[in-house]
């Protein structure tokens, strides 16, 4: 089959498209053939070298396929099933291994490219919107906003009653992108105001947006940091303007409040079904994967960033 692996650690360039053996579904894994894969930041890290993995390497990620094969002691799931999920590594590829306890039902009606945005991007939207406590009327700043996690937190920030819905973006070339989505107004990381300050900021940046991101805030307002990039807000901002600061890390959430996980995903299919969430996304078939990467390391994609595996 064909598989997308990293040869090296010098950037999008190091990912080549090889021909290698079919994997197997081991205890407790199914085999999807997969429709759609997504392409997440951490496959920045890992081709800049940190974290180093034994070479080659295949990233992991989200992704929707059908169920190809049934790993013993796997109950419930049969081949040809239609699936979503998430692996850790390994999905770059047409056959991908995946634990079945980390896989959903996904409908026959549904498009591959947006069933994907409830399997992962979507979860992280509404659950750092559902953390933030966003209530009808509020304001609410999104930052990276006409990402993958970001376009649809703008679309679900209008659907929960938000009364201002402020995007933050990387270029002003994104403005009219996510005022379609429903933004009220746009703002730009290096502008030197960005506006009114607001109720709750939702922040998958970090670094140096991170550290603005308290004084963007009202007296008592939230934070939710959704970022694995880390960075520093000054603490001082943060007693003086009394704001409460919320981590999110969806691994955690998942494994200590599943029930919520349900709920958000039920929440998603719902508005998905009805017309109200709409994902945007731009596929590459596997062999151009370091095209996809390289959009996603300049930020200049306008929703997610996908691969096609089928041939």
């Amino acid at each position: 089959m064909r598989k997308v692996r990293m040869h090296g650690y010098d950037g999008p360039s190091a990912l080549r498209l090889d021909e290698v053996a079919e994997p197997v579904a081991g205890p407790g894994e199914l085999l999807l053939r997969a429709e759609v894969v997504g392409l997440t930041l951490p496959v920045l890290k890992l081709l800049r070298g940190f974290g180093e993995v034994p070479l080659p390497h295949t990233p992991g990620g989200d992704l929707v396929g059908r169920v190809a094969a049934v790993g013993p002691g796997v109950t419930g799931l049969r081949v040809g099933d239609r699936v979503g999920g998430v692996a850790f590594k390994d999905v770059y590829a047409e056959l991908v291994p995946v634990s079945a306890a980390l896989v959903t039902p996904v409908s026959e009606q549904i498009p591959a490219a947006d069933a994907l945005a409830v399997v992962r991007s979507g979860l992280v939207a509404l659950s750092a919107l559902r953390a933030g406590g966003l209530a009808s009327g509020e304001s609410v700043l999104i930052t990276a906003a006409a990402g993958g996690v970001g376009h649809l937190a703008v679309q679900l920030a209008r659907e929960l009653g938000a009364g201002r819905v402020v995007a933050a973006v990387g270029s002003a070339e994104k403005a009219d992108f996510v005022r379609g989505l429903g933004a009220d107004e746009v703002v730009c990381y290096e502008d030197a105001d960005w506006g009114a300050p607001v109720d709750l900021v939702v922040d998958s940046v970090g670094s140096d947006v991170l550290r603005r991101t308290a004084g963007a805030l009202v007296p008592f307002g939230r934070l939710v940091v959704n970022s694995g990039a880390g960075g520093t807000l000054d603490a001082g901002v943060l007693l003086r303007g009394m704001h409460t600061v919320i981590g999110l890390a969806m691994s955690h959430l998942s494994r200590l409040r599943p029930e919520l996980i349900e709920s958000h995903r039920a929440e998603l299919w719902q508005l998905l079904a009805e017309g109200r969430l709409r994902p945007v996304s731009t596929a590459f078939p596997l062999e151009r994967a370091a095209e996809g990467v390289e959009l996603l390391a300049a930020r200049a994609n306008l929703g997610k960033v996908l691969l096609d595996p089928t041939p």
